[in-house]
């Protein structure tokens, strides 16, 4: 047995995803980053979302799916689903909307785009330069009844409830026979009442790259440890590797105790 587990382990790689399985993109747990993926990766997931993980539009726990792109070196997309239940009392549309006999029933989703562009690879022009993305989920949506609101709902009512507008830089820093360690500040930005983020975001995270003399040490070396300040609470959490990383396990514990979890698949497309 001893035998068949180092076996399974060797075939584990160093991990190099980043999912923010929360909204479908590259990203911490609900922050994001600007690490982008290998050209022509293609990502799919999704998971458990518990409500402090989610806008204001969910006031109960509520689940995912998504699937994501990186078209280019420099540009990522998305298109993610977020499941609605049917309420006696809708925070969005009133008490009626919804038939009786689906209350509590999972009934409709949510959709949205989300797009990222590098700016600059880090290290670019200058060692010390840190990589710098922009980017936005929820780009395209807006309240039905204001055809003139092209970017945020400042109402905060109808569509737009993962909007937000960011931009981020991202720094490495490699500790020899140990690992590596990401540090990521940014931005973030909308104008909706009930769900507002105006403010900044820092995380950090650990990526273990230990000599692979060990079961043990092939092992943590898949672990991706993540905690951060989302502009609105503190997060802890973590990535973990199988087969490589094509299979990946999400864990957050937003404000470091509710948790949320996801599955993401990458394939690479050439």
């Amino acid at each position: 047995m001893r035998k068949i587990l180092l076996i399974l382990v060797g075939t584990l790689a160093y991990m190099s995803l980043y999912a923010q399985f929360t909204t479908g993109t590259t990203g911490l747990l609900n922050m994001p980053t600007a690490e982008m993926q290998r050209d022509k990766t293609f990502m799919f997931g999704g998971g458990f979302l518990e409500k402090h993980a989610t806008p204001a539009r969910w006031t109960y726990n509520t689940f995912n799916y998504y699937i994501n792109i990186t078209l280019f070196p420099w540009l990522e997309v998305a298109y993610d689903c977020t499941l609605h239940k049917a309420m006696k009392c809708d925070p969005v549309y009133g008490c009626g909307f919804w038939v009786p006999s689906t209350y509590g029933k999972f009934v409709n989703q949510d959709r949205n785009f989300s797009v990222r562009l590098r700016l600059l690879k880090e290290g670019q022009w200058w060692k010390y330069m840190p990589a710098i993305v922009i980017g936005s989920n929820d780009v395209t949506t807006r309240p039905s009844d204001d055809s003139s609101t092209n970017f945020s709902n400042p109402k905060g009512t109808g569509n737009g409830f993962w909007n937000r507008y960011f931009i981020v830089a991202t720094k490495h820093l490699i500790f020899k026979n140990m690992g590596e360690l990401g540090v990521h500040l940014a931005y973030v930005y909308n104008r909706r009442k009930d769900y507002p983020l105006n403010g900044p975001a820092i995380g950090t995270n650990f990526r273990f790259s230990l000599p692979p003399t060990s079961f043990i040490n092939k092992a943590v070396n898949n672990l991706n440890l993540m905690a951060e300040y989302d502009s609105k609470s503190i997060n802890c959490g973590f990535e973990y590797s199988f087969w490589k990383d094509y299979i990946n396990a999400v864990v957050e514990l937003n404000r470091c105790k509710y948790f949320s979890g996801g599955i993401v698949f990458k394939l690479h497309l050439k």
